[in-house]
């Protein structure tokens, strides 16, 4: 790809828009919000976070004529048989706030012991609408929830998942320290190394 080639990112959310910037500067892509060529939302109706990003990077490369990066992502709890999993961004209905969502995960986890979580990642690249071969990159972080938000940096579940390994949660983290180990840092390097293999970057 050139330094004048856009990719479209499937999304409307700020926060990822913002973590993609900062994941793909060094690179020769001009990466375009959907939201600047009024795409919409499409019904995200897969059973799986690979369906899902596949439906919304087919969505916004068919509108928009261009290469599309899509994704999607959500939190696994252990203790919930891995809900919210990939209703993770409207578990506390259609067109509910991120602080919503966490705080009806922190009521469902309330005088639970087992904690363990991880947040889910795939990622999917898509030259065209058509495109019989999408790359696909997913990656995990896995960590626990906590009892209490903490934090302030990051977006979605970050305030309440506690990094494995660490004492911070990972909204406590540094833009950089969460892009170096955070389960979408680390699908995006492998979709890099994808897009590399097909000589596409």
């Amino acid at each position: 790809m050139t330094a004048t080639q856009r990719l479209v990112l499937a999304t409307g959310n700020a926060g990822k828009v913002k973590e993609f910037a900062q994941l793909l500067a060094d690179y020769p892509l001009e990466v375009v919000p959907q939201s600047q060529f009024n795409v919409g939302d499409v019904s995200e109706d897969g059973t799986t976070f690979i369906e899902n990003a596949i439906i919304k990077a087919r969505h916004a490369a068919q509108i928009t004529g261009l290469p599309a990066v899509a994704d999607d992502s959500g939190i696994e709890v252990d203790a919930l048989n891995g809900r919210p999993g990939i209703y993770s961004a409207r578990y506390a209905g259609e067109g509910a706030s991120a602080e919503a969502n966490w705080q009806k995960l922190l009521v469902e986890m309330d005088g639970k012991t087992q904690r363990s979580a991880r947040f889910q990642c795939v990622l999917v690249y898509m030259r065209h609408a058509d495109d019989p071969s999408p790359v696909i990159a997913q990656a995990s972080w896995e960590g626990s929830i906590t009892e209490q938000p903490r934090g302030v940096e990051g977006h979605g579940y970050d305030p309440v998942f506690q990094v494995a390994g660490d004492s911070r949660s990972a909204a406590e983290l540094t833009s950089d320290e969460k892009n170096a180990a955070s389960h979408r840092g680390k699908a995006m390097a492998l979709l890099l190394d994808g897009l590399k293999a097909k000589g596409i970057l």
